[in-house]
Protein backbone atom coordinates (compact mmCIF):
# COMPACT_ATOMS: atom_id res chain seq x y z
CA UNK A 1 0.00 0.00 0.00
CA UNK A 2 1.31 3.35 -0.80
CA UNK A 3 1.08 6.16 1.67
CA UNK A 4 -1.57 8.66 1.38
CA UNK A 5 0.36 11.21 3.99
CA UNK A 6 4.06 11.62 5.11
CA UNK A 7 5.69 13.72 7.64
CA UNK A 8 8.93 13.57 8.06
CA UNK A 9 11.20 15.57 10.79
CA UNK A 10 8.14 17.80 12.14
CA UNK A 11 9.72 19.93 14.51
CA UNK A 12 7.93 22.58 16.91
CA UNK A 13 8.84 24.52 20.43
CA UNK A 14 6.07 25.53 22.22
CA UNK A 15 6.94 26.54 26.03
CA UNK A 16 8.82 23.96 27.74
CA UNK A 17 7.44 21.09 25.00
CA UNK A 18 9.22 20.17 22.08
CA UNK A 19 7.90 17.78 19.06
CA UNK A 20 11.20 16.57 18.02
CA UNK A 21 11.68 15.60 14.80
CA UNK A 22 8.49 13.58 14.12
CA UNK A 23 8.42 10.98 11.49
CA UNK A 24 5.72 8.80 10.25
CA UNK A 25 3.44 8.03 7.11
CA UNK A 26 -0.12 6.93 6.80
CA UNK A 27 -1.11 4.49 4.04
CA UNK A 28 -4.40 3.97 2.27
CA UNK A 29 -7.52 2.21 2.85
CA UNK A 30 -5.69 2.03 6.69
CA UNK A 31 -7.31 2.93 10.51
CA UNK A 32 -3.89 4.51 12.21
CA UNK A 33 -4.06 4.85 15.64
CA UNK A 34 -2.17 7.56 17.11
CA UNK A 35 -1.67 6.81 20.78
CA UNK A 36 -0.22 8.04 24.02
CA UNK A 37 -0.93 9.83 27.61
CA UNK A 38 -2.43 13.38 27.64
CA UNK A 39 0.54 15.98 27.01
CA UNK A 40 2.76 13.07 24.86
CA UNK A 41 1.89 15.22 21.71
CA UNK A 42 -0.84 14.10 19.78
CA UNK A 43 -3.09 17.30 19.60
CA UNK A 44 -0.02 19.21 18.28
CA UNK A 45 1.12 16.94 15.60
CA UNK A 46 -2.34 17.19 14.36
CA UNK A 47 -2.74 21.12 14.36
CA UNK A 48 0.82 21.35 12.85
CA UNK A 49 -0.89 18.54 9.83
CA UNK A 50 -3.70 21.40 9.50
CA UNK A 51 -1.81 24.25 9.59
CA UNK A 52 -3.43 25.51 12.98
CA UNK A 53 0.06 26.06 13.83
CA UNK A 54 3.41 26.91 12.03
CA UNK A 55 5.88 24.46 12.68
CA UNK A 56 9.40 25.17 13.26
CA UNK A 57 11.15 22.60 11.02
CA UNK A 58 9.97 19.51 8.55
CA UNK A 59 7.77 18.68 5.98
CA UNK A 60 4.47 17.04 5.66
CA UNK A 61 3.60 15.50 2.05
CA UNK A 62 -0.15 14.61 0.84
CA UNK A 63 -0.17 12.39 -1.91
CA UNK A 64 3.38 13.24 -2.95
CA UNK A 65 3.11 17.22 -2.82
CA UNK A 66 4.06 19.41 0.12
CA UNK A 67 0.66 20.23 1.85
CA UNK A 68 2.42 23.96 2.52
CA UNK A 69 2.59 24.55 -1.64
CA UNK A 70 -0.62 23.05 -2.62
CA UNK A 71 -2.55 23.85 0.95
CA UNK A 72 -6.22 24.21 -0.97
CA UNK A 73 -5.62 21.22 -2.49
CA UNK A 74 -4.98 19.32 0.80
CA UNK A 75 -7.68 20.57 2.69
CA UNK A 76 -10.05 20.05 0.44
CA UNK A 77 -9.57 16.29 0.56
CA UNK A 78 -9.55 16.00 3.79
CA UNK A 79 -12.21 15.41 6.36
CA UNK A 80 -11.79 16.82 10.15
CA UNK A 81 -13.30 15.90 13.51
CA UNK A 82 -12.10 17.70 16.42
CA UNK A 83 -12.95 17.20 20.11
CA UNK A 84 -13.77 20.04 20.54
CA UNK A 85 -16.32 20.43 17.99
CA UNK A 86 -15.81 24.06 17.16
CA UNK A 87 -19.48 24.66 15.57
CA UNK A 88 -21.67 27.66 16.56
CA UNK A 89 -24.21 26.55 19.18
CA UNK A 90 -26.84 28.81 18.15
CA UNK A 91 -26.85 27.53 14.29
CA UNK A 92 -29.09 24.63 13.34
CA UNK A 93 -27.52 21.71 11.64
CA UNK A 94 -28.59 22.75 8.42
CA UNK A 95 -27.22 26.68 8.65
CA UNK A 96 -24.12 24.89 9.85
CA UNK A 97 -24.08 22.73 7.18
CA UNK A 98 -24.16 25.30 4.66
CA UNK A 99 -21.52 27.25 6.35
CA UNK A 100 -19.32 24.30 6.00
CA UNK A 101 -20.59 23.07 2.37
CA UNK A 102 -18.85 26.34 1.14
CA UNK A 103 -15.56 25.47 1.59
CA UNK A 104 -15.83 22.16 -0.54
CA UNK A 105 -15.89 22.06 -4.21
CA UNK A 106 -16.81 18.12 -3.62
CA UNK A 107 -19.42 18.60 -1.34
CA UNK A 108 -22.12 15.91 -1.73
CA UNK A 109 -25.73 17.15 -0.56
CA UNK A 110 -27.12 13.85 -1.39
CA UNK A 111 -23.89 11.98 0.11
CA UNK A 112 -24.70 14.00 3.39
CA UNK A 113 -28.41 13.90 4.03
CA UNK A 114 -27.85 9.94 3.55
CA UNK A 115 -25.25 10.50 6.39
CA UNK A 116 -27.75 12.75 8.37
CA UNK A 117 -30.63 10.27 8.13
CA UNK A 118 -28.59 6.94 8.67
CA UNK A 119 -27.11 8.55 12.23
CA UNK A 120 -31.18 10.19 12.67
CA UNK A 121 -29.87 13.97 13.32
CA UNK A 122 -32.85 16.60 13.04
CA UNK A 123 -31.25 19.17 10.76
CA UNK A 124 -33.69 21.77 12.31
CA UNK A 125 -32.03 21.36 15.68
CA UNK A 126 -29.83 23.62 17.16
CA UNK A 127 -26.02 22.80 17.78
CA UNK A 128 -26.01 23.86 21.31
CA UNK A 129 -29.09 21.55 22.04
CA UNK A 130 -27.17 18.07 20.86
CA UNK A 131 -26.21 15.20 23.29
CA UNK A 132 -22.14 14.64 23.29
CA UNK A 133 -22.79 11.60 21.36
CA UNK A 134 -24.94 13.16 18.84
CA UNK A 135 -22.80 16.45 17.97
CA UNK A 136 -20.16 13.25 17.28
CA UNK A 137 -21.73 11.90 14.88
CA UNK A 138 -22.76 15.66 13.03
CA UNK A 139 -18.93 15.93 12.94
CA UNK A 140 -18.00 12.84 11.21
CA UNK A 141 -21.42 13.45 8.84
CA UNK A 142 -19.67 16.99 7.58
CA UNK A 143 -16.21 15.54 7.51
CA UNK A 144 -16.86 12.94 5.01
CA UNK A 145 -20.24 14.03 2.89
CA UNK A 146 -17.17 15.54 0.53
CA UNK A 147 -15.27 12.47 -0.30
CA UNK A 148 -12.57 13.12 1.43
CA UNK A 149 -9.43 10.81 1.05
CA UNK A 150 -8.33 11.25 4.69
CA UNK A 151 -10.08 11.57 7.91
CA UNK A 152 -8.15 13.10 10.65
CA UNK A 153 -9.67 13.01 14.50
CA UNK A 154 -8.80 14.26 17.80
CA UNK A 155 -10.02 12.18 20.31
CA UNK A 156 -13.60 11.69 18.90
CA UNK A 157 -14.52 9.45 21.42
CA UNK A 158 -13.56 10.88 24.60
CA UNK A 159 -16.65 11.37 27.43
CA UNK A 160 -18.85 9.21 25.09
CA UNK A 161 -20.64 5.90 26.56
CA UNK A 162 -19.59 2.55 25.33
CA UNK A 163 -22.38 2.12 22.52
CA UNK A 164 -21.81 5.18 20.55
CA UNK A 165 -18.18 4.56 20.38
CA UNK A 166 -19.01 1.01 19.19
CA UNK A 167 -21.01 3.06 16.56
CA UNK A 168 -18.69 5.31 15.85
CA UNK A 169 -15.61 2.50 15.43
CA UNK A 170 -18.57 0.81 12.97
CA UNK A 171 -18.93 3.90 10.74
CA UNK A 172 -15.04 3.83 10.16
CA UNK A 173 -14.66 0.66 9.51
CA UNK A 174 -17.18 1.00 6.91
CA UNK A 175 -15.01 4.81 5.70
CA UNK A 176 -12.42 2.61 5.08
CA UNK A 177 -13.88 -0.11 3.61
CA UNK A 178 -14.66 2.34 0.05
CA UNK A 179 -10.40 3.04 0.24
CA UNK A 180 -10.07 6.04 2.56
CA UNK A 181 -7.96 6.40 5.32
CA UNK A 182 -8.26 7.58 9.03
CA UNK A 183 -5.72 8.71 11.34
CA UNK A 184 -7.45 8.58 14.51
CA UNK A 185 -5.66 9.98 17.84
CA UNK A 186 -6.83 8.67 21.02
CA UNK A 187 -5.95 7.55 24.42
CA UNK A 188 -8.89 5.20 24.86
CA UNK A 189 -6.68 2.23 23.06
CA UNK A 190 -9.64 -0.01 23.48
CA UNK A 191 -10.75 1.78 20.49
CA UNK A 192 -8.42 0.80 18.82
CA UNK A 193 -7.71 -2.50 19.54
CA UNK A 194 -11.09 -3.06 17.71
CA UNK A 195 -10.68 -0.73 14.17
CA UNK A 196 -6.73 0.56 14.22
CA UNK A 197 -4.57 -1.61 11.05
CA UNK A 198 -1.03 0.34 12.23
CA UNK A 199 -0.20 2.13 15.57
CA UNK A 200 2.31 5.29 16.38
CA UNK A 201 2.97 5.73 19.70
CA UNK A 202 4.21 9.15 20.75
CA UNK A 203 5.69 10.17 24.33
CA UNK A 204 7.39 13.43 24.99
CA UNK A 205 7.59 15.06 21.67
CA UNK A 206 9.03 11.27 20.17
CA UNK A 207 7.58 8.90 18.40
CA UNK A 208 8.50 5.34 19.93
CA UNK A 209 7.22 3.10 17.32
CA UNK A 210 5.04 3.10 14.18
CA UNK A 211 3.61 -0.60 13.52
CA UNK A 212 0.78 -2.84 12.32
CA UNK A 213 -1.36 -3.62 14.93
CA UNK A 214 -1.59 -7.42 14.68
CA UNK A 215 2.43 -7.42 14.55
CA UNK A 216 2.81 -5.56 17.75
CA UNK A 217 0.12 -7.72 19.33
CA UNK A 218 2.02 -10.95 18.28
CA UNK A 219 5.62 -10.15 19.27
CA UNK A 220 4.78 -8.66 22.70
CA UNK A 221 3.45 -10.77 25.32
CA UNK A 222 2.37 -10.67 28.97
CA UNK A 223 4.91 -13.12 30.99
CA UNK A 224 3.96 -14.92 34.91
CA UNK A 225 5.85 -16.92 35.85
CA UNK A 226 8.27 -17.79 39.56
CA UNK A 227 10.72 -15.81 40.65
CA UNK A 228 13.43 -18.95 40.11
CA UNK A 229 13.05 -18.51 36.20
CA UNK A 230 14.75 -15.03 36.07
CA UNK A 231 18.30 -14.48 36.17
CA UNK A 232 20.17 -11.52 34.50
CA UNK A 233 19.84 -12.99 31.03
CA UNK A 234 16.28 -13.45 31.30
CA UNK A 235 15.54 -10.38 33.13
CA UNK A 236 17.36 -8.59 29.70
CA UNK A 237 14.13 -9.47 27.69
CA UNK A 238 11.37 -7.66 29.29
CA UNK A 239 10.43 -3.92 28.93
CA UNK A 240 9.16 -4.12 32.17
CA UNK A 241 9.29 -6.52 35.18
CA UNK A 242 7.59 -6.66 38.14
CA UNK A 243 8.35 -9.04 41.17
CA UNK A 244 6.58 -10.10 44.33
CA UNK A 245 6.62 -12.63 47.08
CA UNK A 246 4.15 -14.76 45.21
CA UNK A 247 6.13 -14.37 41.28
CA UNK A 248 6.73 -12.08 38.60
CA UNK A 249 4.80 -10.72 35.36
CA UNK A 250 6.68 -8.61 32.77
CA UNK A 251 5.77 -7.65 28.94
CA UNK A 252 8.34 -8.55 26.62
CA UNK A 253 8.94 -8.12 22.93
CA UNK A 254 10.17 -11.28 22.10
CA UNK A 255 8.36 -14.25 23.11
CA UNK A 256 10.39 -16.36 21.15
CA UNK A 257 13.44 -15.74 23.12
CA UNK A 258 11.22 -16.22 26.59
CA UNK A 259 9.93 -19.61 25.42
CA UNK A 260 13.72 -20.52 24.50
CA UNK A 261 14.87 -19.15 28.04
CA UNK A 262 12.18 -19.22 30.70
CA UNK A 263 10.61 -23.32 30.07
CA UNK A 264 7.86 -22.68 33.25
CA UNK A 265 5.97 -19.53 32.41
CA UNK A 266 2.98 -18.90 31.36
CA UNK A 267 2.39 -15.54 28.22
CA UNK A 268 -0.71 -13.75 27.90
CA UNK A 269 -1.81 -11.82 24.76
CA UNK A 270 -1.14 -8.03 25.69
CA UNK A 271 -3.89 -5.08 25.32
CA UNK A 272 -2.57 -1.93 23.28
CA UNK A 273 -3.08 -0.02 26.48
CA UNK A 274 -0.02 -2.80 27.96
CA UNK A 275 2.27 -2.50 25.15
CA UNK A 276 2.07 1.54 25.42
CA UNK A 277 2.24 1.76 29.11
CA UNK A 278 5.05 -0.38 29.34
CA UNK A 279 6.67 1.35 26.59
CA UNK A 280 5.89 4.42 28.64
CA UNK A 281 7.46 3.39 31.91
CA UNK A 282 10.14 1.78 30.60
Amino acid sequence: MKPILEVNELTKQLGSFKLDNVSFSLTEGCITGFIGVNGAGKTTTIKLLLGLIQKDAGEIKFFGKSIQNNEHEFKNRIGIVLDDGYFYDDLTLLEMKNVIAASYSNWDNRLFKRNIDRFGLPLNQRIGTLSKGMRMKYAIALAISHHADLLIMDEPTSGLDPQVRLELMDILLEYVGEGKSVFLSSHITSDLDKVADMLILIHGGRIIFSEEKDLLLDKHGLVKGDNKELNEQSKALFLTLDETDYGFSGLTADKAAVRRQMKNVYIERPSIEDIMLSYIKR
